[in-house]
Protein backbone atom coordinates (compact mmCIF):
# COMPACT_ATOMS: atom_id res chain seq x y z
CA UNK A 1 0.00 0.00 0.00
CA UNK A 2 2.89 2.53 0.29
CA UNK A 3 3.89 2.90 -3.24
CA UNK A 4 3.38 6.57 -4.34
CA UNK A 5 1.60 5.89 -7.47
CA UNK A 6 -1.09 3.30 -5.83
CA UNK A 7 -1.91 5.97 -2.97
CA UNK A 8 -2.47 8.42 -5.41
CA UNK A 9 -5.09 6.02 -7.29
CA UNK A 10 -6.74 5.49 -4.11
CA UNK A 11 -6.72 9.13 -2.65
CA UNK A 12 -5.89 11.73 -5.28
CA UNK A 13 -3.80 14.12 -5.89
CA UNK A 14 -2.60 16.22 -4.58
CA UNK A 15 -1.53 14.17 -1.41
CA UNK A 16 0.47 14.48 1.51
CA UNK A 17 1.83 11.28 3.08
CA UNK A 18 3.11 10.73 6.79
CA UNK A 19 5.04 7.66 8.10
CA UNK A 20 4.58 6.81 11.84
CA UNK A 21 7.82 4.80 11.84
CA UNK A 22 10.04 8.34 10.72
CA UNK A 23 8.31 9.97 13.64
CA UNK A 24 9.51 7.19 15.87
CA UNK A 25 12.94 7.11 14.74
CA UNK A 26 13.27 10.91 15.29
CA UNK A 27 12.30 11.21 18.67
CA UNK A 28 14.67 7.86 19.11
CA UNK A 29 17.81 9.73 18.05
CA UNK A 30 16.83 13.15 20.05
CA UNK A 31 16.31 11.65 23.40
CA UNK A 32 19.95 9.40 22.29
CA UNK A 33 21.33 13.11 22.01
CA UNK A 34 19.73 14.45 25.11
CA UNK A 35 20.01 13.63 29.03
CA UNK A 36 18.56 10.89 30.29
CA UNK A 37 16.09 13.10 31.98
CA UNK A 38 15.60 15.54 29.61
CA UNK A 39 11.86 16.45 28.86
CA UNK A 40 11.01 16.70 25.44
CA UNK A 41 7.89 18.84 24.29
CA UNK A 42 6.34 18.28 20.75
CA UNK A 43 5.93 22.03 18.98
CA UNK A 44 2.29 21.20 17.63
CA UNK A 45 2.94 24.24 15.46
CA UNK A 46 5.27 22.05 13.20
CA UNK A 47 2.28 19.47 12.01
CA UNK A 48 -0.76 19.51 14.29
CA UNK A 49 -2.20 16.57 12.56
CA UNK A 50 -4.63 13.50 15.03
CA UNK A 51 -2.27 10.75 14.05
CA UNK A 52 0.93 12.29 14.23
CA UNK A 53 0.43 14.20 17.45
CA UNK A 54 -1.03 11.07 19.00
CA UNK A 55 2.27 9.08 18.06
CA UNK A 56 4.05 11.44 20.20
CA UNK A 57 1.97 11.07 22.85
CA UNK A 58 2.79 7.44 23.10
CA UNK A 59 6.33 7.99 22.80
CA UNK A 60 6.42 10.09 26.01
CA UNK A 61 6.50 13.56 24.74
CA UNK A 62 4.56 16.41 26.35
CA UNK A 63 2.70 19.02 23.82
CA UNK A 64 4.12 23.09 23.54
CA UNK A 65 0.97 24.72 21.99
CA UNK A 66 0.12 28.56 21.73
CA UNK A 67 -3.08 28.47 20.31
CA UNK A 68 -6.67 26.91 21.89
CA UNK A 69 -6.64 25.27 18.35
CA UNK A 70 -3.66 23.55 19.59
CA UNK A 71 -4.48 23.03 22.57
CA UNK A 72 -7.76 21.15 21.41
CA UNK A 73 -5.33 18.81 19.15
CA UNK A 74 -3.25 18.36 21.71
CA UNK A 75 -6.13 17.16 24.23
CA UNK A 76 -8.16 15.18 21.61
CA UNK A 77 -4.64 13.04 21.35
CA UNK A 78 -4.32 12.09 24.62
CA UNK A 79 -2.23 14.77 25.99
CA UNK A 80 -3.63 16.29 29.35
CA UNK A 81 -3.77 19.65 30.31
CA UNK A 82 -0.49 19.31 32.99
CA UNK A 83 1.29 17.53 29.98
CA UNK A 84 1.28 21.34 28.14
CA UNK A 85 2.93 24.10 28.02
CA UNK A 86 1.23 27.41 26.67
CA UNK A 87 3.62 29.65 25.18
CA UNK A 88 3.40 32.65 22.59
CA UNK A 89 3.84 36.39 22.62
CA UNK A 90 0.23 37.96 21.95
CA UNK A 91 -2.09 35.60 24.56
CA UNK A 92 -5.13 36.70 24.93
CA UNK A 93 -7.03 36.83 28.42
CA UNK A 94 -9.45 34.69 26.60
CA UNK A 95 -7.52 31.82 25.68
CA UNK A 96 -5.91 32.29 28.85
CA UNK A 97 -9.22 31.04 30.31
CA UNK A 98 -9.33 28.78 28.09
CA UNK A 99 -6.20 26.94 28.60
CA UNK A 100 -6.83 26.96 32.65
CA UNK A 101 -10.28 25.73 31.87
CA UNK A 102 -8.59 22.64 30.08
CA UNK A 103 -6.48 21.75 32.96
CA UNK A 104 -2.99 23.92 31.59
CA UNK A 105 -0.59 24.84 34.64
CA UNK A 106 2.29 25.99 33.04
CA UNK A 107 2.66 28.90 30.61
CA UNK A 108 5.77 30.41 29.23
CA UNK A 109 5.68 34.29 29.78
CA UNK A 110 7.03 36.77 27.62
CA UNK A 111 6.66 40.22 29.92
CA UNK A 112 5.85 41.31 33.06
CA UNK A 113 2.22 42.35 32.26
CA UNK A 114 1.60 38.89 30.62
CA UNK A 115 2.83 37.41 34.03
CA UNK A 116 0.13 39.37 35.85
CA UNK A 117 -2.77 38.41 33.34
CA UNK A 118 -1.96 34.84 33.69
CA UNK A 119 -1.92 35.54 37.45
CA UNK A 120 -5.19 37.08 37.50
CA UNK A 121 -7.11 34.76 35.18
CA UNK A 122 -5.29 31.52 37.88
CA UNK A 123 -6.97 33.00 40.68
CA UNK A 124 -10.05 33.28 38.98
CA UNK A 125 -9.65 29.72 38.79
CA UNK A 126 -8.99 29.23 42.45
CA UNK A 127 -6.04 28.02 41.01
CA UNK A 128 -1.63 28.89 40.49
CA UNK A 129 -0.34 28.91 37.07
CA UNK A 130 3.69 28.31 37.02
CA UNK A 131 5.47 30.07 34.72
CA UNK A 132 8.42 30.16 32.67
CA UNK A 133 9.95 33.50 31.71
CA UNK A 134 11.13 34.08 28.43
CA UNK A 135 14.70 35.24 28.43
CA UNK A 136 15.68 37.34 25.17
CA UNK A 137 19.27 35.73 25.39
CA UNK A 138 22.04 35.06 23.47
CA UNK A 139 22.78 34.92 19.77
CA UNK A 140 25.09 32.46 19.34
CA UNK A 141 25.35 29.58 16.76
CA UNK A 142 24.14 29.98 12.59
CA UNK A 143 20.62 29.16 12.25
CA UNK A 144 17.89 29.86 9.60
CA UNK A 145 15.82 31.50 11.45
CA UNK A 146 16.94 33.67 14.55
CA UNK A 147 14.37 33.82 17.57
CA UNK A 148 16.21 35.86 19.92
CA UNK A 149 19.82 37.52 20.55
CA UNK A 150 18.38 40.32 18.41
CA UNK A 151 15.74 42.75 18.75
CA UNK A 152 12.29 40.45 18.27
CA UNK A 153 8.84 40.29 19.78
CA UNK A 154 9.95 37.28 22.03
CA UNK A 155 10.52 37.39 25.56
CA UNK A 156 12.05 39.95 27.83
CA UNK A 157 16.04 41.10 28.03
CA UNK A 158 18.66 39.98 30.53
CA UNK A 159 19.21 43.38 32.02
CA UNK A 160 15.41 44.24 33.10
CA UNK A 161 15.32 41.02 34.68
CA UNK A 162 18.60 42.09 36.53
CA UNK A 163 17.21 45.52 37.32
CA UNK A 164 13.64 44.90 38.49
CA UNK A 165 13.53 40.55 39.68
CA UNK A 166 10.46 41.25 41.66
CA UNK A 167 8.26 43.31 38.47
CA UNK A 168 8.56 39.08 37.40
CA UNK A 169 8.26 36.89 40.49
CA UNK A 170 5.84 38.64 43.07
CA UNK A 171 2.91 37.98 41.79
CA UNK A 172 -0.56 36.80 43.24
CA UNK A 173 -1.63 33.58 41.24
CA UNK A 174 1.59 32.86 39.07
CA UNK A 175 4.58 31.43 40.24
CA UNK A 176 7.83 31.74 38.57
CA UNK A 177 9.20 28.49 38.60
CA UNK A 178 11.77 28.39 35.56
CA UNK A 179 13.37 30.32 32.41
CA UNK A 180 12.05 29.86 28.73
CA UNK A 181 15.03 30.09 26.76
CA UNK A 182 14.89 29.54 22.87
CA UNK A 183 17.17 31.17 20.47
CA UNK A 184 16.75 29.86 17.37
CA UNK A 185 15.35 27.28 15.14
CA UNK A 186 17.07 25.04 12.66
CA UNK A 187 20.45 24.92 13.35
CA UNK A 188 22.80 24.96 10.76
CA UNK A 189 25.15 22.72 12.14
CA UNK A 190 25.99 20.64 15.36
CA UNK A 191 28.53 23.50 16.88
CA UNK A 192 26.02 26.52 16.55
CA UNK A 193 23.14 24.42 18.74
CA UNK A 194 26.34 23.39 20.84
CA UNK A 195 27.01 26.97 21.22
CA UNK A 196 23.21 28.19 21.99
CA UNK A 197 22.73 25.90 24.61
CA UNK A 198 25.45 26.70 26.83
CA UNK A 199 25.06 30.60 26.20
CA UNK A 200 22.01 29.65 27.39
CA UNK A 201 22.80 27.74 30.60
CA UNK A 202 25.14 30.11 31.18
CA UNK A 203 22.68 32.93 31.44
CA UNK A 204 20.31 30.71 33.44
CA UNK A 205 22.63 30.83 36.12
CA UNK A 206 23.54 34.53 35.79
CA UNK A 207 19.68 35.42 36.28
CA UNK A 208 19.73 32.52 38.81
CA UNK A 209 22.96 34.35 41.01
CA UNK A 210 22.69 37.84 40.17
CA UNK A 211 18.38 38.08 39.85
CA UNK A 212 18.10 35.47 42.57
CA UNK A 213 15.38 33.87 40.13
CA UNK A 214 14.02 30.95 40.90
CA UNK A 215 15.43 27.87 38.97
CA UNK A 216 13.49 24.59 39.63
CA UNK A 217 12.61 24.33 35.71
CA UNK A 218 14.89 25.72 32.00
CA UNK A 219 13.66 25.22 29.05
CA UNK A 220 16.35 25.20 26.41
CA UNK A 221 14.43 25.02 23.36
CA UNK A 222 15.30 23.36 20.57
CA UNK A 223 16.62 24.35 17.03
CA UNK A 224 17.02 20.68 16.08
CA UNK A 225 17.56 20.93 12.10
CA UNK A 226 15.76 18.67 9.41
CA UNK A 227 16.17 19.28 5.29
CA UNK A 228 12.99 21.31 4.08
CA UNK A 229 11.15 19.78 1.18
CA UNK A 230 14.27 19.13 -0.31
CA UNK A 231 15.73 15.75 -0.52
CA UNK A 232 18.35 14.80 2.40
CA UNK A 233 18.59 13.17 5.86
CA UNK A 234 18.10 14.68 9.61
CA UNK A 235 21.28 14.90 11.01
CA UNK A 236 22.42 13.16 14.09
CA UNK A 237 24.24 15.19 16.69
CA UNK A 238 27.18 12.86 18.42
CA UNK A 239 28.81 15.72 20.25
CA UNK A 240 25.63 17.21 21.72
CA UNK A 241 25.06 15.02 24.50
CA UNK A 242 28.45 15.30 26.20
CA UNK A 243 28.46 19.34 25.57
CA UNK A 244 25.10 19.46 27.54
CA UNK A 245 26.12 17.56 30.31
CA UNK A 246 29.63 19.75 30.63
CA UNK A 247 27.58 22.82 30.59
CA UNK A 248 24.80 21.99 32.70
CA UNK A 249 27.22 19.94 35.21
CA UNK A 250 28.82 23.73 35.51
CA UNK A 251 26.04 26.21 35.74
CA UNK A 252 23.09 24.26 37.01
CA UNK A 253 24.94 21.29 39.23
CA UNK A 254 21.91 19.93 40.92
CA UNK A 255 20.14 18.67 37.42
CA UNK A 256 21.79 15.55 38.00
CA UNK A 257 19.64 15.02 41.09
CA UNK A 258 16.25 16.54 39.23
CA UNK A 259 16.80 19.84 41.28
CA UNK A 260 16.40 21.36 37.99
CA UNK A 261 14.02 20.17 35.21
CA UNK A 262 15.85 20.25 31.93
CA UNK A 263 13.53 20.66 28.96
CA UNK A 264 13.78 20.79 25.05
CA UNK A 265 11.40 21.77 22.43
CA UNK A 266 11.20 19.88 18.42
CA UNK A 267 8.82 19.90 15.86
CA UNK A 268 10.83 19.81 12.59
CA UNK A 269 13.48 17.48 13.63
CA UNK A 270 10.37 15.19 15.06
CA UNK A 271 8.45 14.87 12.22
CA UNK A 272 9.83 16.88 9.31
CA UNK A 273 11.69 14.05 7.71
CA UNK A 274 8.07 11.91 7.67
CA UNK A 275 6.36 13.47 5.08
CA UNK A 276 6.34 13.76 1.27
CA UNK A 277 4.21 15.39 -0.54
CA UNK A 278 2.52 14.16 -3.79
CA UNK A 279 1.61 16.57 -6.70
CA UNK A 280 1.01 15.67 -10.38
CA UNK A 281 1.97 18.03 -13.25
CA UNK A 282 -1.25 19.44 -15.12
CA UNK A 283 0.81 21.49 -18.14
CA UNK A 284 4.63 22.48 -19.08
CA UNK A 285 5.05 25.69 -20.85
CA UNK A 286 8.00 27.16 -22.22
CA UNK A 287 8.22 31.24 -22.41
CA UNK A 288 11.59 32.45 -23.62
CA UNK A 289 14.37 30.73 -21.82
CA UNK A 290 11.96 29.04 -19.07
CA UNK A 291 9.90 26.44 -18.78
CA UNK A 292 7.11 26.49 -16.51
CA UNK A 293 5.96 23.22 -15.05
CA UNK A 294 2.32 23.67 -13.10
CA UNK A 295 1.37 21.52 -10.86
CA UNK A 296 -1.78 20.61 -8.52
CA UNK A 297 -0.20 21.80 -5.87
CA UNK A 298 1.61 25.59 -5.07
CA UNK A 299 1.63 27.59 -2.05
CA UNK A 300 -1.99 26.95 -0.96
CA UNK A 301 -0.38 23.22 0.23
CA UNK A 302 3.03 24.32 0.82
CA UNK A 303 3.20 27.10 1.04
CA UNK A 304 4.51 28.32 4.82
CA UNK A 305 8.61 28.00 4.09
CA UNK A 306 8.63 28.92 0.72
CA UNK A 307 7.50 32.21 2.35
CA UNK A 308 10.60 32.83 3.91
CA UNK A 309 12.76 31.91 1.29
CA UNK A 310 12.82 28.14 1.13
CA UNK A 311 11.75 27.30 -1.80
CA UNK A 312 11.45 23.30 -2.38
CA UNK A 313 13.95 20.82 -4.29
CA UNK A 314 11.63 17.69 -5.35
CA UNK A 315 12.77 14.33 -5.34
CA UNK A 316 12.65 12.56 -8.78
CA UNK A 317 9.10 11.40 -9.59
CA UNK A 318 8.62 7.68 -9.50
CA UNK A 319 7.26 7.49 -13.28
CA UNK A 320 10.92 9.22 -13.90
CA UNK A 321 13.62 7.94 -12.00
CA UNK A 322 16.34 8.53 -14.48
CA UNK A 323 17.03 9.73 -18.24
CA UNK A 324 16.94 13.31 -19.41
CA UNK A 325 16.49 16.21 -16.85
CA UNK A 326 15.36 19.89 -17.10
CA UNK A 327 15.87 23.18 -15.52
CA UNK A 328 12.26 24.37 -14.59
CA UNK A 329 10.27 26.54 -12.41
CA UNK A 330 7.54 24.60 -10.61
CA UNK A 331 4.40 26.93 -10.14
CA UNK A 332 0.63 26.19 -8.88
CA UNK A 333 -2.20 26.51 -10.09
CA UNK A 334 -3.45 29.36 -7.98
CA UNK A 335 -4.43 32.49 -10.12
CA UNK A 336 -1.45 34.72 -8.87
CA UNK A 337 2.08 35.12 -10.25
CA UNK A 338 3.18 34.61 -6.13
CA UNK A 339 2.40 30.75 -6.61
CA UNK A 340 5.51 29.37 -7.26
CA UNK A 341 7.34 26.72 -5.46
CA UNK A 342 10.87 26.22 -6.84
CA UNK A 343 12.74 28.28 -9.65
CA UNK A 344 15.52 26.65 -11.40
CA UNK A 345 15.13 23.75 -10.09
CA UNK A 346 16.84 20.30 -11.61
CA UNK A 347 13.80 17.31 -12.51
CA UNK A 348 13.59 14.47 -14.70
CA UNK A 349 11.96 15.81 -17.99
CA UNK A 350 8.41 16.70 -17.23
CA UNK A 351 5.13 15.82 -18.88
CA UNK A 352 1.76 16.72 -18.15
CA UNK A 353 0.36 13.73 -15.52
CA UNK A 354 3.66 12.70 -13.83
CA UNK A 355 3.69 12.49 -10.20
CA UNK A 356 6.37 14.42 -8.34
CA UNK A 357 7.36 14.07 -4.79
CA UNK A 358 8.61 16.70 -2.81
CA UNK A 359 10.32 15.18 0.39
CA UNK A 360 10.85 16.25 3.93
CA UNK A 361 7.37 18.16 4.56
CA UNK A 362 6.12 16.72 7.52
CA UNK A 363 6.65 19.97 9.55
CA UNK A 364 5.73 23.16 8.22
CA UNK A 365 3.61 21.77 5.02
CA UNK A 366 0.01 21.94 4.67
CA UNK A 367 -0.95 23.74 8.29
CA UNK A 368 1.69 26.57 7.37
CA UNK A 369 0.33 27.39 4.31
CA UNK A 370 -2.68 29.90 2.67
CA UNK A 371 -4.76 26.74 2.79
CA UNK A 372 -8.03 28.73 2.79
CA UNK A 373 -6.88 31.23 -0.88
CA UNK A 374 -9.30 30.72 -4.13
CA UNK A 375 -11.03 28.11 -1.75
CA UNK A 376 -9.45 25.02 -3.48
CA UNK A 377 -9.90 22.03 -1.85
CA UNK A 378 -6.99 20.51 0.80
CA UNK A 379 -5.01 17.75 -0.15
CA UNK A 380 -5.90 14.49 1.52
CA UNK A 381 -3.18 13.82 4.21
CA UNK A 382 -2.46 9.84 4.72
CA UNK A 383 -1.20 8.34 7.39
CA UNK A 384 1.03 4.89 7.14
CA UNK A 385 2.83 2.95 10.17
CA UNK A 386 4.34 0.02 8.89
CA UNK A 387 3.73 0.98 5.50
CA UNK A 388 0.04 0.22 6.11
CA UNK A 389 -2.53 2.77 5.94
CA UNK A 390 -3.71 4.13 9.38
CA UNK A 391 -5.46 7.25 8.74
CA UNK A 392 -6.50 9.09 5.53
CA UNK A 393 -8.69 12.43 6.24
CA UNK A 394 -8.98 15.71 4.48
CA UNK A 395 -8.65 19.54 6.11
CA UNK A 396 -12.30 21.18 5.80
CA UNK A 397 -12.45 24.80 6.04
CA UNK A 398 -15.97 26.21 6.25
CA UNK A 399 -18.21 29.38 7.95
CA UNK A 400 -20.18 29.03 11.39
CA UNK A 401 -22.86 31.64 12.94
CA UNK A 402 -20.96 32.99 15.65
CA UNK A 403 -23.65 34.82 18.35
CA UNK A 404 -22.71 37.93 19.24
CA UNK A 405 -22.26 36.50 23.10
CA UNK A 406 -19.88 33.72 21.75
CA UNK A 407 -16.55 35.09 22.79
CA UNK A 408 -14.68 31.78 24.14
CA UNK A 409 -13.23 29.57 21.68
CA UNK A 410 -14.55 26.18 21.97
CA UNK A 411 -11.84 23.37 23.36
CA UNK A 412 -13.32 19.93 23.29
Amino acid sequence: MSDIATLTRKYGSPLYVYQLDAVVRAIADLRAALPTQSVVYYSLKANPHMAVAQELQRSGCRAEVSSPGELATALKAGFLGEDCLYTGPGKTDVEIDVALACGVRRFSAESAGEIGRIGRAARAHDTEATILLRVNGSSAGATGLRMTGAETQFGVDEGQVIADPAHFTEVPGARLVGLHLFPLSNARDESSLISAFRANIALAARLRDQAGLPLHVIDLGGGFATPYARPGRRPTYPGLLEALNASLDEGLPGWRHRDVEVAFESGRYLVGDSGRLVTTVQDVKTRGNRTFVVLDAGINHLGGMSGLGRLVRPAATPDHTGGETSTVTLVGPLCTPADVLGRDVEVPAPAPGDLLVVPNVGAYGLSASLVAFLGRPAPTEVVLAHDEVVDASRLHLAYENVPAAKLTPEVS
